[in-house]
């Protein structure tokens, strides 16, 4: 009893009322038919993963680092985990047990026949040296290329900071060792895409044919970021030294200038024939609605590139419980599906994702 007497708890007959109405909603929701964002299209064979990452702990000389402050924030062990490893695994198997579980995974794949493996190299110097104190994570292109040798089905991503003072020859290391692309996250690797200095690197990625996969959007997978530095405006350079550009994400979630990220993109995408968006992430529970953007803003019609952002697909982000547009015969079975690779294309395939969007990666790599 309150102080005026009454009692304001709910009764075990309200208590019954509220259970079955949210059992009825909850039934409701589950029951909704399909709702595509466009026509759905059969699912081309071969389809190529573009966008994967790899991590490691510096373990069996792979040259791998994480930084304390990184090592001890909750997302790495999540991390971990969706590589289906724990950190006493690595440390007494090496990093190379990364690598081998994603091909061994990827094997089982119906639909997903390679996967292009990211280096991620780290903030320099002065002298263009790596600075340890500014980053998180660092996965050198030794190490991947060396992973992606082992696996006939794993194809490597390099990543080059082009402030070393040896980024050109890098460059040129990368494409010998038979990279496929260079990744950037400038956010995290204090990279600013639209600096003239950058112009003679733009220049030998367009002679050497390496595509730029370049985060653009907030970048919330690391413990901070300079997010300003994901603008997808920040560009126009490579893009007008004929360099192909694929930006990663939409730039979803980022806000320049007064415009959203998603929107620069797209005006970029009218002036550039070679500016792609990849739709890695989309599907994660923080980024709704970003996949029916992908999928139905004019601008990107026919510049979608399929990839996972993995090992970001297994993980609780990505359910196929959160899409109200699937219906509960799919949700069932992408959720019985066991291989991660699978679901993930299923979810696509299902809310429409057009068969040129999985087929485009091999495309532009010539891999197949």
């Amino acid at each position: 009893m309150n102080r005026t007497g009454l009692n304001c708890s709910p009764s075990a007959r309200q208590r019954k009322f509220l259970l079955a109405g949210l059992l009825a909603v909850g039934f409701g929701w589950a029951c909704l038919p399909a709702r595509p964002f466009r026509p759905v299209e059969p699912v081309p064979a071969g389809i190529v993963d573009m966008h994967c990452h790899l991590a490691g702990l510096g373990a069996g000389g792979s040259g791998c680092w994480v930084s304390p402050r990184m090592l001890n924030n909750w997302r790495f062990d999540i991390y971990l985990r969706s590589f289906s490893v724990t950190k006493k695994d690595v440390l007494q198997k090496g990093d190379f047990l990364i690598g081998d579980k994603i091909s061994e995974s990827l094997a089982h794949s119906r639909f997903v026949s390679k996967a292009v493996i990211l280096a991620l190299d780290g903030v320099v110097d002065g002298q263009g040296n790596l600075d340890t104190n500014r980053t998180e994570v660092y996965v050198p292109d030794e190490f991947v290329a060396a992973v992606c040798a082992r696996h006939t089905n794993l194809l490597f991503g390099a990543s080059v900071n082009p402030y070393r003072p040896d980024a050109l020859a890098r460059l040129e290391w990368a494409k010998a060792h038979g990279a496929v692309l260079v990744k950037w996250i400038p956010p995290i690797m204090a990279i600013q895409p639209d600096d003239p200095q950058l112009v003679p690197f733009y220049k030998k990625m367009a002679e050497l044919n390496l595509p730029l996969l370049c985060h653009t959007g907030e970048e919330k997978s690391f413990s901070r970021a300079a997010d300003a530095l994901g603008d997808p405006a920040k560009l126009r350079l490579p893009l007008s030294l004929g360099v192909k550009v694929v930006a990663a994400h939409i730039a979803s979630g980022g806000t320049y200038h007064g415009e959203r990220g998603s929107d620069r993109l797209a005006e970029l995408m009218r002036e550039y024939p070679n500016l792609f968006t990849d739709i890695s992430a989309l599907t994660n529970v923080n980024k709704p609605g970003c996949l029916k953007e992908a999928l139905t803003k004019p601008a990107f019609a026919g510049r979608l590139v399929y990839g996972t952002d993995y090992p970001l697909i297994n993980t609780a982000l990505e359910s196929p419980w959160y899409s109200w547009h699937l219906s509960l015969r799919q949700k069932w079975e992408i959720w019985r599906t066991k291989n991660v690779w699978d679901r993930d294309v299923l979810t696509k395939h299902d809310l429409g994702v057009p068969a040129e969007t999985f087929a485009r990666p091999a495309e532009l790599f010539n891999r197949s």
